[in-house]
């Protein structure tokens, strides 16, 4: 029950950065969460937007994993699995804030699944 929690958390945030990269990034709001200069934003937003198609991807699989309940424990783990590395990556190549914002959660929601929560 924690695990589905926390995989559903790490889901809907991959919702939020992908609202923000994809729609959001050329935008007051998206200069804010990123830390972003408007006319890098103007010139950045395709690739942003593919960023935000990636987030995309992982809320997929993070929710085809949920819906198939305990028959769905593989795909759960690969997509948190994926979740932790570009978070983690991300943290060493961007900004330490990746680490605590997308790296750990996934990570918690991975062990209450390893664990069995």
């Amino acid at each position: 029950m924690v695990s589905t929690i926390l995989i559903a958390l790490v889901a809907a945030l991959h919702v939020y950065f992908m609202y923000l990269e994809m729609i959001a990034w050329d935008t007051p709001a998206g200069h804010k969460a990123f830390r972003l200069d408007p006319a890098f934003a103007a010139r950045s937003k395709a690739l942003a937007m593919n960023q935000g198609l990636y987030n995309g991807f992982l809320v997929a699989g993070l929710v085809w994993g949920l819906w198939l309940g305990a028959e769905g424990f593989a795909i759960k783990l690969f997509f948190l699995g994926c979740v932790v590395v570009a978070g983690l990556f991300g943290a060493a190549t961007v900004s330490r804030k990746i680490l605590y914002v997308q790296a750990l959660p996934a990570a918690l929601a991975l062990a209450a699944l390893l664990i069995g929560w």
